[in-house]
């Protein structure tokens, strides 16, 4: 078995690979060739913490896995991260188990994977203007998806903590992109001006005024994962000609804003346009006008990991990174 960790998965595979290997999985999952179970969440009361363990299979490329997340808020004050991941990968044709590596890295470039292609369908082909809300974890991946599909000239970063904004464009450059940024402190004016808007944030009330969008703008909103949790204003959900989600049942027990706006009698489920796995195969259409607000709606599942995991492991295999254990 291959251990990878998380600076061996960086030199091995790229945002590029990611969305090639997201797109695989986003056909085999029209082709009714994955396997997706329920997550299993453990709570830990005494620490406010849980365990996650997601386990899905892809019957065309013949691979499992089970990614295990666990979420510890009080790690922080310690120095300690407070989500901490690792990813088994099988092989399904004989059982061997083939890798076990770290999945920090590897989640963030699935969702920033996701939030690419759904970009490239969805934005306008001559969008130059990024916002990104919410400089924290989950961002610089989803800067590297939309950049991989479009040609931006110009980044605009909003967070609560200025400082941290500046840290964000800081790390952007020193990675090697050249397109300037700007710090943004008033959320209204980035939005304004905005082609694209990255949602990035564990926000419990909206961050998006959808009175402020751009006729045309698209919205990638993947930081809100609970119930209690909202980014994308009503206003917004309600402007959206269409509405398209990484996996459909996800975003209706997890995607708080959407629930909430489906509780309130405004808005109905049955709106939402399709999963992005229908723009993928081309069974349904994306942009259509240059004047339509859309919307892509990420809260993640197994399945995308299991892609991303794939790739990674064929990458490192091929490159002789990592260190192989008997097991």
């Amino acid at each position: 078995m291959l251990i990878l960790n998380e600076e061996q998965i960086l030199k091995s595979y790229s945002m590029k690979n990611a969305i090639e290997d997201v797109r695989k999985v986003l056909k085999a999952k029209e082709e009714n060739k994955i396997v997706n179970l329920h997550r299993t969440v453990i709570d830990f009361p005494d620490h406010d913490a849980s365990a996650l363990y997601m386990p899905s299979a892809d019957l065309v490329s013949e691979v499992a896995a089970v990614k295990v997340v666990t979420i510890f808020p009080k790690n922080s004050p310690m120095g300690m991260p407070t989500t901490q991941g690792v990813l088994l990968l099988t092989d399904a044709e004989n059982g061997t188990h083939m890798a076990m590596m770290n999945a920090s890295y590897l989640t963030r470039l699935r969702t920033g994977a996701l939030s690419g292609i759904a970009t490239d369908y969805l934005a306008k082909k001559d969008a130059t203007i990024l916002t990104v809300i919410g400089t924290g974890g989950m961002a610089f991946e989803q800067v590297l998806g939309v950049l991989a599909v479009r040609s931006i000239t110009k980044i605009l970063l909003v967070n609560k903590t200025t400082s941290k904004a500046y840290r964000f464009g800081d790390k952007l450059e020193e990675y090697g992109i050249k397109i300037p940024f700007e710090v943004i402190e008033e959320v209204s004016e980035a939005i304004k001006q905005a082609d694209i808007i990255c949602c990035a944030t564990r926000s419990t009330s909206a961050v998006l005024d959808g009175d402020n969008l751009k006729p045309g703008a698209h919205i990638n909103g993947i930081g809100s994962y609970l119930p209690s949790m909202r980014e994308i204003d009503e206003t917004s959900i309600l402007k959206a000609k269409k509405i398209v989600v990484d996996d459909f049942n996800g975003v209706k027990n997890e995607a708080g804003e959407f629930i909430h706006a489906a509780e309130k009698g405004i808005w109905s489920f049955d709106e939402i346009y399709c999963e992005l796995g229908k723009l993928v195969t081309e069974t349904r259409n994306g942009r259509e006008d240059e004047h339509e607000i859309t919307i892509f709606k990420s809260v993640g599942a197994a399945y995308y990991d299991l892609a991303v995991a794939k790739g990674i492991f064929q990458k490192a295999k091929q490159q002789g990174i990592g260190i192989e254990i008997d097991v």
